[in-house]
This record gives C-alpha cells, structure tokens and sequence, in this order.
C-alpha cells in the first residue's frame, strides 16, 4: 500500500473533463490520497495508457505501484479496500446496504448514463426520447431518496457521508448541467424532483468534491462545440 504523499507510487490516467475520471479523483480526495494526474489525450493516446488498459484502451486508469486498475466503478471500491484504514468508508458495512449500493451504482452505468449520452447524440425525435428516457431515470433515483430506508431523510446515499452511489452519479454532476446547456432540455426539474436537485447541491459544494469538479462553464463549452461538431453537415469542396 502506497503512504500517503508518495505520488510516485499512484498514478492517475485521464481527462479533466470526463465524468468516470471525477468519480475516481473525488474518491481519491475523500480518501486524502496524494496522486500524480496524468492528463491523456483521447485522441493519440498515451503508449502507458494502451499499456495499462489493453482490453478497453480507456480512461480512467489508476496505477498503483506499478498495477493498472481500470474502470471507475471498479476503482473506487478498490479504492475503499486498498485505503480501508482512511475515513470516510465509501461502502456500507452492512451487507445487504452494500448490496444495495451497487445495484444502483450499475443502474447509473446501465441505464441512467446511456440515455444521457443518447441527449448528448441525439436530434429531433431521438433526442426528445432520450430525454423522456433520461427523465424517467431521474424520476427513479428521486424517489428512492423518498422512500428507500438506505437513503430517505440522510444528506447523502451513503447516509451522513459520501458513499459509492453519490460517487457514481456525483461525477455527472457537471456533465448533467453542461448537456442541459448544450441541448437546451431540463434533466433535472427542480420542481420534480427537488430531493435530487437538493442532494447534487449539496454534493457538489462538499468538501473533497468541489475541488476537484471541473469547470462547469468549460465543460458546458465543451459540449456544445462537441455537439456542434457532431450535427454540423459536412463541407463540400
């Protein structure tokens, strides 16, 4: 296990901007886990990188001691066992509220992440479905916050502290308001779903969190020249 302060020992693959590397950096945070950042350009991708992830050739990747570990979710409860001496717990102690940490830390990556990605791609009918689609998981999580016995009446999923689901969608945060933005939709109606609203406001201001979310400005311009780029009809000679 690497002592906090040695950045040698964890290395960090990824972009500032990328949603499942903020996941990763925020835990890190939480944890106090002193890193080196490497910032890799998903364009011509880094030799290191294709070398620590081979399979999915993707960010993020986190290198410790010389082990790549690769996909955010799987990283953040590595993260968990591999610090598990260092507050605060990521996961629950109790198994069946672990259980139900990572049944919706795979419903954010499975459903909930697709159907935004779909508004982020989408035009015309297909990007009316995908934010109907993106509402109606929205709408789920907002009433798990109001009914589920894990998480009604607590500040954050993982109760009085950040946990793993709070990482999991936590780390859109940006990205939801930047594709708002970007698409002119409403996501996340305040009206709606004022649990919700609530709970990524009080995220995004924690400690541990803020400082390490990206430009939500930045990240909004982004977006918006990417989608621009994406929709623009291509230029004849």
């Amino acid at each position: 296990m690497a002592r906090e302060g040695e950045k040698g020992q964890v290395k960090l693959l990824g972009a500032t901007l990328s949603p499942f590397v903020v996941r990763v950096r925020i835990a890190l945070a939480l944890k106090g886990i002193d890193y080196e950042f490497i910032q890799e350009d998903l364009e011509t991708k880094s030799e290191l990188l294709l070398q620590s992830n081979p399979v999915y050739k993707q960010i993020p990747v986190l290198v410790h001691n010389g082990k790549p570990v690769c996909e955010s979710m799987i990283i953040v409860q590595y993260i968990e066992e591999a610090w598990d001496n260092k507050a605060p717990n990521l996961m629950p102690k109790d198994p069946y509220d672990r259980a139900i940490a990572r049944f919706w830390a795979a419903f954010i990556d499975d459903k909930l992440f697709p159907s935004t990605r779909a508004v982020f791609t989408g035009q015309g009918e297909q990007l009316q479905k995908a934010v109907e689609d993106s509402v109606t998981n929205f709408l789920l999580i907002e009433e798990a916050l109001r009914t589920n016995r894990c998480f009604a009446g607590k500040a954050y999923f993982g109760g009085d502290e950040i946990g793993l689901i709070d990482i999991a969608l936590g780390g859109m945060s940006t990205f939801i308001k930047a594709l708002e933005k970007a698409t002119n939709t409403i996501l996340i109606d305040p009206k709606k779903m004022p649990l919700l609203t609530a709970w990524m406001d009080r995220f995004c201001k924690s400690d541990g969190v803020k400082e390490v979310m990206p430009d939500p400005v930045k990240h909004a311009e982004y977006l918006c020249a990417r989608r621009a780029s994406m929709i623009s009809p291509p230029t004849g000679n």
